[in-house]
Protein backbone atom coordinates (compact mmCIF):
# COMPACT_ATOMS: atom_id res chain seq x y z
CA UNK A 1 0.00 0.00 0.00
CA UNK A 2 1.41 3.34 -0.94
CA UNK A 3 1.57 5.50 1.51
CA UNK A 4 -1.34 8.22 -0.29
CA UNK A 5 -3.66 5.01 0.07
CA UNK A 6 -2.71 4.57 3.79
CA UNK A 7 -3.41 8.58 4.23
CA UNK A 8 -6.78 7.96 2.35
CA UNK A 9 -8.15 4.73 4.19
CA UNK A 10 -6.44 6.06 7.21
CA UNK A 11 -8.89 9.54 6.91
CA UNK A 12 -11.71 6.87 5.74
CA UNK A 13 -11.54 5.15 8.45
CA UNK A 14 -11.67 7.90 11.42
CA UNK A 15 -14.84 9.04 9.41
CA UNK A 16 -16.29 5.56 9.37
CA UNK A 17 -15.70 4.79 12.99
CA UNK A 18 -17.19 8.26 13.94
CA UNK A 19 -13.97 9.67 15.35
CA UNK A 20 -14.32 11.97 12.77
CA UNK A 21 -18.23 13.39 12.26
CA UNK A 22 -20.19 15.26 10.21
CA UNK A 23 -19.13 18.77 9.91
CA UNK A 24 -15.69 18.48 12.52
CA UNK A 25 -12.50 20.19 11.54
CA UNK A 26 -10.10 17.19 10.97
CA UNK A 27 -6.93 17.64 13.52
CA UNK A 28 -3.82 19.26 12.32
CA UNK A 29 -1.60 18.24 9.33
CA UNK A 30 1.24 17.26 11.38
CA UNK A 31 -1.14 15.18 14.07
CA UNK A 32 -2.67 13.72 11.64
CA UNK A 33 0.84 12.41 9.88
CA UNK A 34 2.63 11.17 13.48
CA UNK A 35 -0.79 9.17 13.80
CA UNK A 36 -1.05 7.75 9.99
CA UNK A 37 2.36 7.85 9.56
CA UNK A 38 2.80 9.44 5.99
CA UNK A 39 4.43 12.59 4.95
CA UNK A 40 2.37 16.05 4.31
CA UNK A 41 2.41 15.70 0.94
CA UNK A 42 0.96 12.43 0.75
CA UNK A 43 -1.80 13.20 3.36
CA UNK A 44 -2.38 16.45 1.21
CA UNK A 45 -3.13 14.16 -1.87
CA UNK A 46 -5.59 11.45 0.40
CA UNK A 47 -7.26 14.93 1.50
CA UNK A 48 -7.53 16.33 -2.13
CA UNK A 49 -8.96 12.69 -3.33
CA UNK A 50 -11.75 12.76 -0.23
CA UNK A 51 -12.60 16.11 -0.90
CA UNK A 52 -13.31 15.03 -4.85
CA UNK A 53 -16.00 12.02 -3.25
CA UNK A 54 -17.45 15.00 -1.33
CA UNK A 55 -15.99 13.93 1.70
CA UNK A 56 -13.70 16.42 2.92
CA UNK A 57 -14.52 20.06 2.23
CA UNK A 58 -11.22 22.34 2.28
CA UNK A 59 -11.89 25.79 3.55
CA UNK A 60 -9.84 28.98 2.71
CA UNK A 61 -8.27 30.31 5.87
CA UNK A 62 -9.86 27.66 7.83
CA UNK A 63 -9.08 24.32 7.50
CA UNK A 64 -10.67 21.34 6.74
CA UNK A 65 -13.71 20.00 7.69
CA UNK A 66 -15.54 16.51 6.94
CA UNK A 67 -18.60 17.40 5.09
CA UNK A 68 -22.06 16.88 5.77
CA UNK A 69 -21.87 13.63 4.63
CA UNK A 70 -25.65 13.87 2.89
CA UNK A 71 -26.33 10.35 0.95
CA UNK A 72 -27.15 12.44 -2.08
CA UNK A 73 -23.97 14.17 -1.73
CA UNK A 74 -22.28 11.23 -1.39
CA UNK A 75 -23.99 9.03 -4.54
CA UNK A 76 -23.30 12.21 -6.49
CA UNK A 77 -19.68 11.32 -6.44
CA UNK A 78 -20.05 8.68 -8.17
CA UNK A 79 -20.37 10.63 -11.47
CA UNK A 80 -16.53 10.94 -11.81
CA UNK A 81 -15.88 6.90 -12.14
CA UNK A 82 -19.29 6.22 -13.88
CA UNK A 83 -19.57 8.30 -16.39
CA UNK A 84 -16.02 6.33 -17.52
CA UNK A 85 -18.37 3.10 -17.97
CA UNK A 86 -18.24 1.86 -21.84
CA UNK A 87 -21.54 1.12 -23.48
CA UNK A 88 -21.02 -2.41 -22.55
CA UNK A 89 -21.02 -1.72 -18.65
CA UNK A 90 -24.04 1.46 -19.13
CA UNK A 91 -26.17 -1.05 -20.41
CA UNK A 92 -25.35 -3.79 -17.74
CA UNK A 93 -26.65 -0.81 -15.22
CA UNK A 94 -29.78 -0.83 -16.71
CA UNK A 95 -31.74 -3.47 -15.12
CA UNK A 96 -30.71 -1.62 -12.16
CA UNK A 97 -32.03 1.61 -13.43
CA UNK A 98 -35.20 0.11 -14.51
CA UNK A 99 -36.10 -0.99 -10.97
CA UNK A 100 -35.28 2.44 -9.25
CA UNK A 101 -37.17 4.75 -12.27
CA UNK A 102 -39.88 2.55 -11.49
CA UNK A 103 -40.10 3.09 -7.75
CA UNK A 104 -39.22 6.72 -7.87
CA UNK A 105 -42.32 6.77 -10.54
CA UNK A 106 -44.44 4.89 -8.11
CA UNK A 107 -43.18 7.72 -5.06
CA UNK A 108 -43.90 10.20 -7.17
CA UNK A 109 -47.70 9.09 -8.17
CA UNK A 110 -48.77 8.39 -4.72
CA UNK A 111 -46.94 12.21 -3.24
CA UNK A 112 -47.60 14.27 -6.19
CA UNK A 113 -49.19 17.64 -6.32
CA UNK A 114 -50.98 19.72 -8.70
CA UNK A 115 -47.39 21.82 -9.14
CA UNK A 116 -45.52 18.89 -10.25
CA UNK A 117 -48.24 18.05 -12.77
CA UNK A 118 -48.12 21.14 -14.22
CA UNK A 119 -44.40 20.88 -14.16
CA UNK A 120 -44.09 17.56 -16.15
CA UNK A 121 -46.45 18.46 -18.64
CA UNK A 122 -45.59 21.78 -19.24
CA UNK A 123 -41.87 19.98 -20.08
CA UNK A 124 -43.55 17.44 -22.60
CA UNK A 125 -45.00 20.16 -24.22
CA UNK A 126 -41.55 21.90 -24.69
CA UNK A 127 -39.92 18.59 -25.79
CA UNK A 128 -42.37 18.28 -28.46
CA UNK A 129 -41.79 22.03 -29.28
CA UNK A 130 -38.10 22.05 -29.74
CA UNK A 131 -36.15 20.69 -32.49
CA UNK A 132 -32.91 21.36 -30.96
CA UNK A 133 -31.37 18.15 -29.64
CA UNK A 134 -29.19 19.10 -26.75
CA UNK A 135 -32.40 21.56 -25.73
CA UNK A 136 -34.54 18.31 -26.08
CA UNK A 137 -32.09 16.51 -23.54
CA UNK A 138 -32.14 19.31 -20.98
CA UNK A 139 -35.72 19.24 -21.01
CA UNK A 140 -35.54 15.54 -20.48
CA UNK A 141 -33.34 15.36 -18.03
CA UNK A 142 -35.60 17.92 -16.42
CA UNK A 143 -38.83 15.58 -16.65
CA UNK A 144 -37.27 12.63 -14.94
CA UNK A 145 -35.25 14.77 -12.42
CA UNK A 146 -38.67 16.31 -11.32
CA UNK A 147 -40.14 13.12 -10.91
CA UNK A 148 -37.44 11.52 -8.48
CA UNK A 149 -37.28 14.44 -6.61
CA UNK A 150 -41.43 14.51 -6.04
CA UNK A 151 -40.64 10.59 -5.09
CA UNK A 152 -39.23 12.29 -1.26
CA UNK A 153 -35.75 10.29 -1.61
CA UNK A 154 -32.47 13.08 -2.43
CA UNK A 155 -30.52 9.43 -2.16
CA UNK A 156 -32.54 7.96 -5.04
CA UNK A 157 -33.01 11.40 -6.82
CA UNK A 158 -29.03 11.90 -6.98
CA UNK A 159 -28.53 8.26 -7.66
CA UNK A 160 -30.76 8.32 -10.74
CA UNK A 161 -28.90 11.43 -11.68
CA UNK A 162 -26.10 9.58 -12.24
CA UNK A 163 -26.99 6.93 -14.31
CA UNK A 164 -28.54 9.35 -16.31
CA UNK A 165 -25.79 11.38 -16.66
CA UNK A 166 -23.61 9.34 -18.28
CA UNK A 167 -26.69 7.44 -21.06
CA UNK A 168 -26.44 11.32 -22.43
CA UNK A 169 -22.91 11.32 -23.61
CA UNK A 170 -25.10 8.79 -26.01
CA UNK A 171 -26.66 10.03 -29.25
CA UNK A 172 -29.25 8.12 -30.79
CA UNK A 173 -31.95 10.97 -32.07
CA UNK A 174 -29.48 11.89 -34.37
CA UNK A 175 -29.49 8.28 -36.49
CA UNK A 176 -31.86 8.20 -39.24
CA UNK A 177 -34.68 6.57 -37.61
CA UNK A 178 -34.02 9.18 -35.02
CA UNK A 179 -37.81 11.07 -35.95
CA UNK A 180 -39.55 8.02 -35.01
CA UNK A 181 -37.52 7.34 -31.43
CA UNK A 182 -38.16 10.71 -30.13
CA UNK A 183 -41.89 10.54 -31.16
CA UNK A 184 -41.97 7.30 -29.58
CA UNK A 185 -40.02 8.52 -26.11
CA UNK A 186 -42.55 11.74 -26.14
CA UNK A 187 -45.08 9.25 -26.00
CA UNK A 188 -44.04 7.55 -22.87
CA UNK A 189 -43.36 10.72 -21.21
CA UNK A 190 -47.42 11.31 -21.77
CA UNK A 191 -47.87 8.07 -20.68
CA UNK A 192 -45.86 8.25 -16.99
CA UNK A 193 -46.94 11.93 -16.74
CA UNK A 194 -50.48 11.02 -17.24
CA UNK A 195 -50.03 7.92 -14.59
CA UNK A 196 -48.39 10.17 -12.04
CA UNK A 197 -51.14 13.06 -12.73
CA UNK A 198 -54.01 9.97 -11.77
CA UNK A 199 -52.15 8.39 -8.51
CA UNK A 200 -51.87 5.54 -10.00
CA UNK A 201 -48.59 4.47 -8.50
CA UNK A 202 -48.80 0.73 -10.23
CA UNK A 203 -49.27 2.47 -13.63
CA UNK A 204 -46.60 5.30 -12.81
CA UNK A 205 -44.27 2.24 -12.12
CA UNK A 206 -45.11 0.13 -15.19
CA UNK A 207 -44.50 3.49 -17.78
CA UNK A 208 -41.23 4.00 -16.48
CA UNK A 209 -40.16 0.87 -16.39
CA UNK A 210 -41.45 0.37 -19.97
CA UNK A 211 -39.33 3.32 -20.82
CA UNK A 212 -36.54 2.97 -19.37
CA UNK A 213 -36.01 -0.92 -21.08
CA UNK A 214 -37.29 1.12 -24.65
CA UNK A 215 -34.39 3.05 -24.15
CA UNK A 216 -32.02 0.26 -22.96
CA UNK A 217 -33.42 -1.63 -26.41
CA UNK A 218 -32.73 1.09 -28.24
CA UNK A 219 -28.90 1.72 -27.12
CA UNK A 220 -28.33 -2.14 -27.49
CA UNK A 221 -29.31 -1.54 -31.09
CA UNK A 222 -28.08 1.09 -32.58
CA UNK A 223 -24.88 1.25 -30.57
CA UNK A 224 -23.81 4.68 -30.83
CA UNK A 225 -19.96 6.35 -30.07
CA UNK A 226 -19.87 8.02 -26.74
CA UNK A 227 -20.53 11.93 -28.11
CA UNK A 228 -16.87 13.84 -28.00
CA UNK A 229 -16.12 17.39 -26.36
CA UNK A 230 -16.67 15.87 -23.16
CA UNK A 231 -18.59 18.33 -20.31
CA UNK A 232 -18.92 20.73 -23.10
CA UNK A 233 -20.11 18.75 -25.88
CA UNK A 234 -23.50 18.36 -27.16
CA UNK A 235 -25.79 15.80 -24.77
CA UNK A 236 -27.41 13.38 -26.09
CA UNK A 237 -31.17 13.42 -26.52
CA UNK A 238 -32.41 10.05 -24.78
CA UNK A 239 -33.80 9.46 -21.08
Amino acid sequence: MSAVEKAFHGLRHMIAIGRLGAGERIPPEGDLCAELGVSRGSLREAVRMLAALGVLEPRHGSGTYVSPLRPEDVIGSLSLTFELLPLSGLLEMYEIRRVLEAHAAAAAAARRTPETVETLFSLIEAMAATDDPAEASELDHRFHAEIARSGGNPALASLLAVFRSRSRKYQIFTFPEGPELRRKSDEDHRVLATAIADRDPGAAAGAAEAHVAQTERWLRALMPPVEEGGAGGSPAASS
